[in-house]
């Protein structure tokens, strides 16, 4: 049974940093694709970062370059989020999902083809 956890949200005052982390379980986990999504109250889910652990490509969303940065420790079957100068706007319920990466990841994002979904961390950012 695919099983994917996330751990690390809480309250941040802006330009804070955070680090989010997605355990996982139950497939072979050096073959999938792990995104990360997020989704603000009354708004649409949003891909933030990808990475595909078969080849190591990574995939961020304009809104998030260069603030967030995605990781993956194999060995642990973790990914990481690692999320710095975070705004208000980052304020959401942060999901990480699994499939194997059958597509490119950008578009693997755009469509949110995964198959598999944690149950999201709350990440509050305070102005």
């Amino acid at each position: 049974e695919v099983q994917l956890v996330e751990s690390g949200g809480g309250l941040v005052q802006a330009g804070g940093s955070l680090r989010l982390s997605c355990a996982a379980s139950g497939f072979t986990f050096d073959s999938y694709a792990i995104g990360w999504f997020r989704q603000a109250p009354g708004k649409e889910r949003e891909g933030v970062s990808c990475i595909n652990n078969s080849d190591g490509s990574t995939y961020y969303a304009d809104s998030v370059k260069g603030r967030f940065t995605i990781s993956s420790d194999n060995a642990a079957n973790t990914v990481y989020l690692q999320m710095n100068s975070l705004k208000p706007e980052d304020t959401a319920v942060y999901y990480c999902a699994a499939e194997i990466p059958m597509l490119d990841i950008a578009t693997m994002m755009s469509r949110e083809s995964f198959g598999s979904w944690g149950q999201g961390t709350q990440v509050t950012v305070s102005s």
